[in-house]
């Protein structure tokens, strides 16, 4: 079953894992900092803080392929997309207000970045939707009752 369409792509869901993504990230470079494993801008803090990135769209990928049970590589894929549509959004509100003082990435780090969100993203819906699938099917085995765990009387 082929279910990569854009008519599968269900925009909510979409921003609901993108927020999921960013809560997760956020966390875990909350943590590393409460570790102390990150605590400047060195090299050792970005690998931390690209891990941190893959965790959190990895997660929040999940969310969403658990969600949608259909299309985990478009929903990836916009999932990593979100990041630049609220980048854009972000700095649309900024620069007016004279808050334009940002420390920004370079191209090559912005497309590396992008690329790590998205592959983390698809790696997660994938995830997601064959554990959905699992259970679905092993709910669809259970007795009539549909619950499952319980025993037959």
């Amino acid at each position: 079953m082929h279910t990569e369409h854009l008519q599968n792509v269900h925009p909510v869901r979409i921003i609901t894992g993108w927020l999921v993504a960013g809560a997760v990230t956020s966390i875990a470079v909350f943590g590393l900092i409460m570790l102390g494993l990150m605590e400047g801008e060195g090299p050792r803090d970005t690998a931390w803080a690209v891990l941190a990135v893959a965790v959190g769209f990895l997660v929040g990928g999940w969310f969403t392929g658990m969600r949608t049970v259909e299309a985990p590589i478009l929903h990836g894929i916009a999932l990593g997309l979100t990041s630049l549509l609220v980048w854009a959004l972000v700095n649309a509100v900024a620069i007016p207000f004279g808050m334009d003082e940002w420390t920004g990435l370079t191209p090559s780090s912005t497309v590396a970045i992008l690329l790590v969100q998205i592959v983390a993203a698809i790696a997660g819906c994938w995830w997601g939707t064959a554990a959905a699938r699992r259970r679905a099917s092993e709910l669809a085995s259970s007795p009539a009752t549909g619950v499952r765990g319980r025993e037959q009387d």
